[in-house]
């Protein structure tokens, strides 16, 4: 392939500005990357406090690409934004008032064995008294009964805003092109008779490339056909603000995460005292008149302070039964395969992995995703009108208070 050809990249996430830099230090000569923002992506899913690096996964060929971007991670390129600490992994029973994932067990002991085929060591935790006592910092509940569990501490944690900005920096010093604002955002493809796009109409007027790489994440859908393989969902994300004493308190805190609840908490985030806690669930969706699943076509607040109800019960019950102190990309790995299979060079099981998915064109569209099994916690379920509203005046307030700063 020509190394003169204009290559265009659509989305400027962890994935898009990895791609753009490993195209870079191949030889291409002109790469652009298109986005409605500068990157980190304000409503991006790379942009955020902290992010999960890890290789503890049940498929052997995602675990190994983990594996790999791991000590990327550990690289001087990324000693700022990269803190490896220990990350625990548990499975518990469910009860009639706390359903959970019934294949997490599945799901743990398929990781166990992939690691352990990998010859990474892992540490078995058979008990919540064990956990305790490989990190006491751990004093509550954590579980009901079933528990099991096993920690990594070839693991960590990233930055993952200030990782997007490092990335971005190098970009732009190996020669990437950047076009932001209405000039970037992209709407839609103009493509040639053989179905291939010529160029790319933005919303103040085009950008021609010889290449086209679409990195748009949850925006995917809205862009080209997904044939129902992709579902925009939101997801709980809550951040407890610390007093010094409790940052101090809980720095070595373990990453934990519970498979059947989907329930994640991260040691604390000393430059902004934030202890982020989650739920890796199905998440909630609002139907609409649309058939196609994707976020707002501008940029919105990621904070928006609301959590439905039912979530927020869950999420209290869960960090006060993980951290009771508290309660009184992986980019430059993936890029190399990105890049490799749009050069047509992966084979094999490789191929199959980066090849987009049309096995579920056919697939109805109320269809239950089950998942693998690392996904915990309830259904997937539709926001509620109340929820709707209550979102829509909680993105409202959060958006005026944004723009008087």
């Amino acid at each position: 392939m020509e190394k003169d050809q204009r290559i265009v990249i659509v989305g400027a996430g962890a994935f898009g500005l990895g791609t753009a830099l490993r195209l870079k230090e191949e030889g291409y000569k002109s790469v652009t990357i298109l986005d409605r923002s500068v990157p980190p992506v304000p409503d991006g899913s790379s942009n955020d406090i902290s992010r999960i690096i890890r290789f503890d996964y049940g498929d052997p060929i995602y675990a190994e690409i983990a594996k790999e971007a791991f000590d990327l991670w550990k690289t001087p390129d990324y000693k700022e934004a990269f803190h490896q600490a220990p990350c625990m992994w548990v499975c518990q029973d469910g009860t009639p008032e706390q359903p959970v994932q019934p294949r997490a067990h599945e799901y743990s002991e398929k990781t166990k064995r992939v690691l352990t085929e990998m010859g990474q060591e892992w540490v078995p935790v058979n008990s919540v008294e064990e956990a305790k006592q490989h990190f006491p910092k751990l004093t509550g509940r954590l579980a009901t009964t079933g528990f099991d569990g096993f920690y990594n501490t070839s693991a960590g944690w990233a930055d993952a805003g200030l990782a997007c900005a490092r990335l971005t920096s190098r970009c732009a010093s190996a020669g990437v092109s950047f076009i932001t604002g209405p000039n970037g955002h992209v709407e839609e493809f103009e493509k040639h008779q053989d179905g291939s796009i010529k160029s790319v109409r933005t919303k103040s007027g085009r950008v021609e490339g010889d290449h086209f790489i679409i990195s748009t994440g949850a925006w995917t859908a809205s862009l080209i056909p997904s044939w129902n393989s992709m579902l925009a969902a939101g997801q709980v994300v809550g951040y407890l603000r610390l007093t010094p004493e409790e940052v101090t308190e809980l720095r070595d805190v373990p990453i934990y995460f519970n498979f059947s609840t989907g329930f994640f908490a991260f040691p604390p985030h000393e430059p902004t005292g934030y202890l982020k806690v989650a739920c890796h669930g199905f998440g909630y969706t609002r139907s609409d008149t649309s058939v196609t699943s994707a976020p707002p076509g501008s940029a919105v607040a990621s904070q928006a302070n609301y959590i439905p109800p039912r979530r927020t019960k869950a999420t209290h019950i869960r960090v006060d039964g993980s951290i009771p102190t508290v309660s009184t990309q992986r980019e430059e790995a993936d890029s190399k395969y990105i890049v490799g299979s749009w050069q047509r060079k992966l084979s094999g099981e490789l191929l199959s992995k980066w090849k987009f998915p049309t096995q579920f064109r056919e697939r109805f569209q109320g269809e239950v995703f089950t998942g693998d099994g690392s996904r915990g916690g309830p259904e997937r379920r539709e926001l509620t009108a109340h929820e709707i509203d209550t979102f829509g005046a909680a993105l409202r307030a959060a958006s005026s208070r944004h723009s008087k700063i």
